[in-house]
């Protein structure tokens, strides 16, 4: 291909994406390695994720895509594609190095969508391509009329991805802004879990916010400060 096939689709990948900006905790190590991996001969033909919202999936699938270079990896998120033609969508998948396909279960129960993706699914692993899938929930869970199709989703691994707790998504929160060379301390990091909605995409906004007023106004992140900045 040419033209990177990311382009043609329009479809974008956020620019704090990356795996180096996700805080594998303890229990996500071996995930890590697996993901990882992906980018070299010796990784997994598939890796399956599966998580409710709010877990990084879609964080992981963007990651994954820019470890390769530009055209040899593709990131589809299928909940925006479902009313598109499948076969012009997926024509010559197969050429590139790794296809991450985001919300598996928005094509549950298409028909065209569902023999595409089986279709595909061989060309690919016939031309040796990889592919990262994510779900809300396991292959099985899947409200898949191709069992068939079912039956290529357990060619390689699966991985469940679960929902960080409230201390967890303090850390990770704590971490982001260590990533972006703020200090927050953890009773700052508190005060803000404490106002701000809880999900995860929700206090990356929020710190967003607070980046761009700390770095304009040349502040600390402090409780007066968060305070002012967000009207608290």
């Amino acid at each position: 291909m040419t033209i990177p096939a990311q382009l043609t689709l329009g479809v974008g990948l956020r620019d704090d994406a990356t795996l180096n900006n996700f805080l594998f905790r303890e229990e996500l190590s071996p995930l890590s390695g697996v993901l990882r991996a992906l980018s070299t001969a010796v990784g997994e033909p598939l890796v399956y994720l599966h998580g409710m919202p709010g877990s990084g999936r879609s964080h992981l699938l963007q990651a994954v895509c820019r470890e390769f270079a530009a055209g040899q990896a593709l990131y589809l998120p299928l909940n925006q594609f479902v009313e598109a033609d499948a076969e012009s969508i997926l024509q010559d998948v197969e050429q590139m190095a790794l296809l991450c396909l985001d919300d598996f279960e928005a094509i549950g129960g298409d028909s065209q969508w569902e023999e595409a993706l089986f279709h595909a699914f061989n060309r690919m692993r016939e031309q040796n391509c990889s592919l990262l899938i994510s779900a809300q929930c396991p292959p099985r869970g899947l409200p898949l009329v191709l069992e068939d199709l079912r039956s290529r989703l357990g060619w390689g691994v699966t991985l469940h991805l679960p929902q960080p707790d409230d201390a967890e998504k303090l850390a990770i929160l704590q971490f982001r802004a260590q990533r972006r060379g703020l200090q927050l301390s953890a009773d700052v990091a508190q005060y803000v879990m404490a106002r701000a909605p809880r999900s995860l995409d929700s206090l990356i906004q929020v710190l967003d916010q607070l980046d761009h007023a700390s770095l304009a106004q040349q502040r600390a992140l402090s409780i007066p400060f968060v305070k002012q900045t967000l009207g608290w």
